[in-house]
């Protein structure tokens, strides 16, 4: 296997972990070539994987379904979860459920805001999860437009991500902690209402490739050594590796073995 052209964050970490069935997956597929590429290179990942076939297409989520299905051992067996911000998109409904599960488990809750649209089109449930939420993962433009809908009157992305780690939690079992992506400009990580930023390895021109899947790859390596303990610098690093990984190849692929020191 030289390559593997599927890269969502989940798989990103089951690449740094290099541990079999380290990582796991639910949510629903097209029934269609797909849907079959993405269960045969999420096995070829070595990612577990629970996936529900509709007829039409992956972003389709029976209401009635997930909520029961929410409870599927994968999910009970987590320690860490992930969705998402464009599951608001199909099931906030889940993600309510999911949070609350995490909460009252003491476990550690992670979500995406990933596109500016969600923080302008579905602000009602993003912030009914947001509560729940242990890590908010952004960019600068995402954070940008989160602010601005909220009326806070600025576009600096420090403030912001001291905003968003501030804002109301379900449980105080864990703290917030907000980390924005800012391309080429360094990542800003707020926590306990202070900010750290962190530089990024810049490249060569002519070493970037292709930038797709980068802000997926950085949360998934990101997350690799967050479920490993590691320190708020070493999640970082773990992020800023992966993401140099992916935009230095085509696509959306990764090498067979990350050399992440």
């Amino acid at each position: 296997m030289e390559s593997i052209s599927f890269s969502p964050h989940f798989c990103i970490s089951q690449w740094m972990l290099q541990i079999p069935g380290a990582t796991s997956y639910i949510g629903a597929i097209g029934k269609d070539k797909f849907g079959e590429e993405m269960k045969k290179n999420s096995k070829l990942a070595g990612v577990n994987h629970s996936c529900k076939e509709s007829m039409t297409f992956s972003a389709y989520w029976d209401t009635d379904i997930s909520l029961q299905w929410i409870y599927h051992w994968y999910v009970e067996k987590a320690k860490y979860i992930y969705i998402a911000g464009f599951f608001l998109t199909v099931s906030p409904e889940s993600i309510q459920l999911v949070g609350r599960h995490a909460a009252a488990n003491n476990k550690v809750f992670v979500m995406n805001l990933s596109a500016p649209f969600i923080s302008e089109f579905f602000k009602d449930v993003l912030e009914q999860a947001l509560p729940y939420v242990n890590y908010v993962f952004g960019n600068e433009t995402e954070a940008r437009t989160f602010s601005k809908v909220h009326g806070w009157e600025t576009d600096n992305v420090e403030k912001i991500a001291i905003k968003i780690s501030q804002l109301p939690k379900a449980s105080g079992t864990h703290k917030r902690i907000t980390v924005i992506t800012q391309g080429a400009d360094p990542v800003v990580v707020a926590e306990d209402g202070k900010v750290k930023l962190f530089p990024v390895v810049l490249l060569p021109k002519e070493k970037l490739v292709d930038t797709n899947g980068a802000g997926d790859a950085f949360v998934g390596g990101f997350l690799s050594q967050l479920v490993q303990e590691k320190p708020i610098e070493e999640c970082v690093r773990a992020g800023c590796y992966a993401a140099n990984v992916i935009i230095q190849r085509p696509g959306c692929t990764y090498p067979e073995k990350p050399d992440f020191h």
